[in-house]
């Protein structure tokens, strides 16, 4: 082997193997779907993957490592959703538009938001990598609050409730349905009069009346 050849060979058994690792998670998915995220099976998904069981432990050493995968994923899927550019005028709409837009990205996938938002698997921590894209989804909704004053950390918390708590509450008693969605705007109104700022008034550039003829 030349020394030409030899990082082609590398990037071929990488690729290899990178492709071989996302037919598992992407079968773990489709398995999480079907059957909740805790019901994980390496037989099962060696099954789906169309690779036998000592096959997948080649490629993560535990189930936990699978979990921590396919949190990597879905944390990558929800910061460039949430990320996206807003079409919209005030902060106030713009954070309507976010709050909406996070509901129907945790709505439209409930296994999904489970293993990113809920502790549903004992024991499973994503690794730093996998949790990465998740934090900057969180900066960024820290920076949108900012903009119109909100920075302390209880208001932020408080943002994560509610928005959370509006996802919850549509996925256990209305899946598919907009009952709890349809609330986003006055969600945001409520919160909006008990987290921001007073708007202050402009200082008038003009003179007092009672100072405009002053020697």
């Amino acid at each position: 082997m030349t020394s030409k050849e030899a990082p082609a060979d590398a990037t071929w058994r990488e690729t290899r193997r990178q492709s071989a690792r996302d037919a598992i998670v992407d079968a773990a998915w489709v398995a999480a779907r079907t059957n909740g995220l805790s019901s994980l099976s390496i037989r099962d998904l060696a099954k789906r993957a169309g690779i036998t069981t000592p096959t997948v432990y080649a490629y993560f050493e535990s189930k936990h490592a699978i979990y921590d995968a396919m949190f990597g994923r879905a944390a990558a899927e929800f910061a460039d959703w949430m990320t996206r550019p807003h079409e919209a005028d005030t902060p106030r709409d713009v954070l309507v538009a976010s709050a909406d837009r996070f509901v129907v990205f945790c709505t439209s996938d409930p296994a999904r938001y489970q293993l990113l938002f809920q502790r549903v698997i004992p024991g499973f921590e994503p690794s730093p990598g996998s949790f990465a894209p998740a934090v900057a989804a969180l900066e960024a909704s820290r920076n949108r609050l900012a903009r119109i004053g909100i920075t302390a950390q209880r208001h932020l918390d408080l943002w994560t409730a509610l928005t959370t708590g509006l996802v919850d509450q549509q996925i256990s008693n209305d899946p598919g349905g907009s009952r709890w969605s349809s609330l986003i705007e006055e969600a945001i109104d409520m919160y909006l009069a008990h987290c921001a700022p007073p708007a202050q008034p402009r200082r008038s550039q003009r003179p007092r009346s009672n100072e405009r003829n002053r020697p």
